[in-house]
């Protein structure tokens, strides 16, 4: 699924749309992807002298990819996700321009429009980061 499918799927644009195709995806588990574009703006001022892809910018890469795993369920059409809040986010290897960042998210709790997802970040499998996100679907 390319990023044809994903915007129309979930709300999220250019500059800021931080998925780049979903690789495999069933009810409850998403694995997607992220090309770390080198040539991308934010590597100028984060950090112009050794670019590091930002942390946060992880962590909304896995909520953007449980976003679109969430928007599979037919009684969410029409209704934008947001974020309700990140837990126990650790960062555990910086992530380089260049590099393809591997997104899994697998929702842990849900009831109605709000639940919780486990959200793991790789770099050809290494550990990235972790968090779990709390979500709204409104």
């Amino acid at each position: 699924m390319d990023q044809a499918y994903i915007k129309e799927i979930i709300p999220h644009r250019d500059p800021f749309l931080w998925v780049s195709r979903v690789i495999k995806l069933d009810e409850t588990k998403i694995h997607a992807q992220l090309d770390v574009d080198a040539t991308n703006p934010v590597f100028e001022g984060h950090f112009p002298v050794q670019p590091v892809f930002p942390g946060v910018l992880i962590v909304e890469a896995l909520a953007q990819t449980g976003a679109i795993l969430l928007m599979q369920d037919e009684s969410l059409k029409g209704k934008i996700p947001f974020f309700g809040g990140i837990d126990e986010c650790r960062f555990k290897r910086v992530v380089n321009p260049g590099e393809v960042l591997d997104l899994h998210v697998e929702v842990i709790k849900r009831k109605g429009p709000i639940g919780k997802a486990q959200g793991v970040a790789y770099v050809n499998g290494e550990l990235a980061a972790t968090c779990v996100i709390t979500f709204a679907v409104k």
